[in-house]
C-alpha cells in the first residue's frame, strides 16, 4: 500500500515528514509517539521501555531531534 503524504512531504525524509509553510523548517514528530515506534522504524534499540513517550526521551538525552535521541541512546541493531 503506498503511503499518502502531503504535499509538502519532504521526500528525502524516511515517513511523511512535512514542512512548516512558514519557515519550511521540518515539523517535530509528536512528544507521545513511542519509544517502540521509534525503534521499529529507526532499527535502533534505545535500551528503555517500548511504551515511553518521546517527550521523556528528549529530557533523558538533551536532544530535540529523533535524530539526536538515537545518536545519544540508539544502537544499531543487527540486520539493518
Amino acid at each position: 500500500m503506498p503511503k499518502h503524504c502531503p504535499p509538502n512531504d519532504d521526500a528525502a525524509m524516511r515517513g511523511c515528514r512535512a514542512r512548516n509553510e512558514v519557515s519550511g523548517q521540518l515539523r517535530q514528530k509528536r512528544g507521545d509517539t513511542l519509544a517502540a515506534t521509534i525503534e521499529q522504524q529507526y532499527g535502533v534499540n534505545l535500551g528503555v521501555r517500548g511504551d515511553m513517550h518521546l517527550s521523556t526521551l528528549r529530557e533523558l538525552s538533551g536532544e530535540s531531534s529523533v535524530q539526536g535521541v538515537i545518536e545519544q541512546l540508539g544502537r544499531k541493531e543487527r540486520g539493518h
